[in-house]
Formats: C-alpha cells, sequence, structure tokens
C-alpha cells in the first residue's frame, strides 16, 4: 500500500474526516446561499483556511452543478481541482535528485514535529537516487537527539558527524560541510534542536549555524526545510511565519498526516505562504515519507480519483 492510500484509508476509517463531514451538509439537490455557507464554515473548521475556504465557495457558487448527480461527489471534484491548481505549482521533486555539487539543508521545526525521524527518511530517498549523503548531529541539546539520528544512520547507512551533548551546534554542522566537501558527498542534512518560534535565544542559535556554514560554503545553507506536524492545526501557520523571518525558508515537510481529520491546514499554508512542499511524512517506519505530488494529495484529501 502507497503512502497516499494510507493517507486515503485514514480519512476514510474517520467518521470526522472531511468528505464525510461535507457530505453530511449537502443533503439537499441544489445548492444554495445556506449551504454554501455551511461548507465554507466546515472549510475553515477544517483548517483549510478563511481565504482558501472563500474561494472554494465562490467557485462552487459559479459552478453549475447537475441536480441529477451526486452532489457531494461533485463538489468534492471542484475541491480537488483547485487543490492541484494551487499546489501543483508548488511540486519539488529536485531536492532528492542527485546533486552535481554540496548541498547542505538545514532541518528545523518545533519540538515534537518529528524532525529527526524525517531527515532519516529523507536520507534514505536521496541515497536511492545515488546520493552520497552525511548527517550532521547539530541537536547537541538532548545526547537522545544524537543517538536517535545515529541510529538512522546505521538503518539507512549513511554517514554522521557528531559530536557530544552540549557542544556547540555550529560547530558539527560546519564540520560535517568540510568533511562533506573534502570526502565528494552530495548531500548534508543538519539535523537541529526542536525549538519553540518565540524563544528568541534558541533562534539566535538556530541562525548562528545557518552563519557559520556560509563560513565554508557562502551559498550555504543550499536548502531550509521546516517540518510541521499536521495535527498542530493553525498553529503551523504561526511556525511558518517566525522561522522564515529567521532564514528564508525553501521546503516544507508536513508530517502526522495520518493522525488528523484536519490534512486542509496543508492547503492554508499553501495558499498563504506558496513554499515548496517537498514531502509529506504518515508514520515512523523509513519508508513514511513520499514525496509530495499534488495531483495524489488531492486525491487523497477528497476521496476522488
Amino acid at each position: 500500500m502507497g503512502i497516499f492510500e494510507k493517507f486515503k484509508t485514514g480519512f476514510k476509517k474517520s467518521a470526522s474526516a472531511f468528505t464525510s463531514g461535507l457530505r453530511d451538509i449537502v443533503i439537499k439537490k441544489e445548492i444554495d446561499d445556506k449551504t454554501l455557507d455551511r461548507i465554507e464554515e466546515y472549510l475553515i473548521q477544517s483548517d483549510v483556511g478563511v481565504v482558501a475556504a472563500s474561494e472554494i465557495k465562490e467557485i462552487i457558487s459559479d459552478s453549475k452543478i447537475d441536480p441529477s448527480k451526486d452532489i457531494a461527489d461533485e463538489i468534492n471534484i471542484i475541491l480537488k481541482d483547485y487543490i492541484v491548481s494551487l499546489m501543483r505549482p508548488l511540486e519539488n521533486n529536485e531536492f532528492f535528485k542527485k546533486k552535481e555539487k554540496i548541498n547542505a539543508t538545514l532541518v528545523s521545526g518545533v519540538n515534537g514535529v518529528g524532525k529527526t525521524t524525517t531527515i532519516g527518511k529523507i536520507s534514505k530517498i536521496l541515497k536511492s537516487n545515488g546520493n552520497k549523503v552525511m548527517l550532521a548531529a547539530s541537536d547537541t541539546f538532548r545526547a537522545a537527539a544524537i543517538e536517535q539520528l545515529e541510529n538512522w544512520a546505521k538503518k539507512v547507512d549513511v554517514e554522521i558527524t557528531k559530536s557530544s551533548q552540549g557542544s556547540d551546534p555550529a560547530s558539527v554542522a560546519y564540520k560535517a560541510i568540510e568533511v562533506s566537501i573534502n570526502k565528494n558527498f552530495d548531500q548534508v542534512l543538519i539535523d537541529t534542536a526542536g525549538r519553540l518560534q518565540n524563544k528568541k535565544n534558541l533562534m539566535e542559535e538556530y541562525k548562528k549555524i545557518a552563519n557559520v556554514t556560509k563560513k565554508i560554503d557562502a551559498d550555504a545553507p543550499h536548502d531550509v526545510i521546516l517540518v510541521l506536524d499536521a495535527t498542530s492545526g493553525q498553529n503551523v501557520i504561526n511556525q511558518v511565519e517566525e522561522f522564515n523571518k529567521i532564514i528564508p525558508i525553501t521546503g516544507l515537510i508536513m508530517t502526522k498526516l495520518d493522525g488528523t481529520a484536519k490534512g486542509g491546514i496543508l492547503l492554508a499554508v499553501a495558499k498563504k505562504y506558496k513554499l515548496p512542499i517537498i514531502a509529506l511524512g504518515l508514520g515512523e517506519k523509513e519508508d513514511d515519507l513520499q514525496i509530495f505530488e499534488a495531483e495524489k494529495f488531492a486525491e487523497a484529501f477528497t476521496q476522488v480519483n
């Protein structure tokens, strides 16, 4: 079973899943203003966001829906088309391809989003595409984080640069890039400590890591990925806002989409920031990370093939 099929199944299992709730609203053979308002409200409750919900409502209002057809199915087709048109420009499978020169990626996110696990999964995909991968254990605040990343390095058979707990995170990142350049690695993935976006001292430490990498390569970090937890709902909007202020984000990965019926938050983020979406995570296993494809996400979200 592919990861998007898992996502689709997850929605089907949930009584409060998006399509089920929508069907409960659309019980008439025609869409009147009251029904349109309820659809918009439901979209907002599903974390789609006010702007996207308003646009979808307007599209439904302007569409000629055949009353002889299943109205809920017709609305889901409209929603699917909207998602694809919004998100297809944000696909970025280039990130995982073999690189011509060193590519240092800073991976960030708040506590508990599954950042280190996600780095392990990214490594496996990169390696399968012929990349020589180095991990940098720059989350030196927790010994468990270093050990966790080391376990992932062994599991997917990639190299790791580490130091002891309490070491300077920036120095670990610097060393990892230095070694990687000397030994012709293609990709360096820098694990950073989970940090709340409103903790100034931690965000300054995060900025320092990026600045230090520039001393060895002026273009580093070449990618800055923010990992988001779908179960956090609207709070992820603020996370994107604050992290993007410190170091411009080049890509997003959303995890735990299997743990919520509100996967619509990805639409809200896409609409507001238009940042590339690198991949989606749906579990703890090493294969539970899927390179983002708008069409497949739209199919899974709406249950429309």
